[in-house]
């Protein structure tokens, strides 16, 4: 069954009433007035709470720097959807992929095995999903690299982990307190004490 929300909804919303077996990942691109944020989980929709500014300021500092950073032929995506079977379709706060990923016939998802690092950060409402139920899901589907933001004193703590093939599951590899510097998938560091800082304005 779906999530229903602890509110009252509009009497002109009509809420999606799942089939016999839940909904398809295929679904969200067919489902008509899907709030913007939509997830599949298990066969049921969840509906994503609006973002705090931690939230956005600490994607948006993580997607920036990202960016600069990647080899050319990655590119880095925001709130972008991975498929990871029928009843599987979670939004990431973050990925990055490569350049010329597949988003499917109508550009709204990416393939687990075009992947190279998914990131969520915690937010209060989806703490279980975010620290156990994705993670597991993301390993599972063969994502090699995986981090967990938290926020701690006003900063994010970034937990990395990297896939164990065999196992098919996460090993944490290292938590990230102001800084994070890692050589893998590629060479990174991040100022993590800059989530409160705007992005320098190039040249003029």
């Amino acid at each position: 069954m779906s999530a229903a929300p602890e509110f009252e909804l509009d009497e002109q919303y009509n809420y999606p009433v799942p089939p016999p077996g839940g909904w398809t990942a295929d679904d969200l691109d067919r489902l008509p007035n899907l709030p913007r944020r939509t997830e599949l989980i298990d066969g049921s929709l969840v509906f994503m709470s609006p973002q705090i500014k931690f939230h956005l300021r600490t994607m948006r500092l993580l997607e920036n720097t990202l960016l600069d950073q990647a080899p050319d032929e990655l590119d880095v995506l925001r709130d972008f959807s991975v498929r990871l079977n029928n009843r599987n379709r979670p939004e990431p706060d973050v990925l990055v992929v490569p350049l010329d990923v597949d988003t499917g016939p109508k550009e709204t998802r990416v393939r687990p095995e075009d992947v190279i690092l998914a990131i969520e950060v915690v937010s209060e409402d989806s703490v279980e999903r975010d620290r156990e139920v994705k993670p597991r899901k993301y390993a599972a589907a063969g994502i090699p690299h995986f981090w967990l933001v938290e926020k701690n004193d006003g900063l994010p703590v970034v937990y990395v982990y990297e896939l164990a093939p065999v196992a098919k599951s996460y090993a944490l590899t290292g938590i990230y307190h102001d800084k994070l510097t890692l050589s893998v998938p590629f060479r990174i560091d991040i100022d993590l004490t800059a989530i409160n800082r705007r992005r320098p304005v190039q040249g003029g």
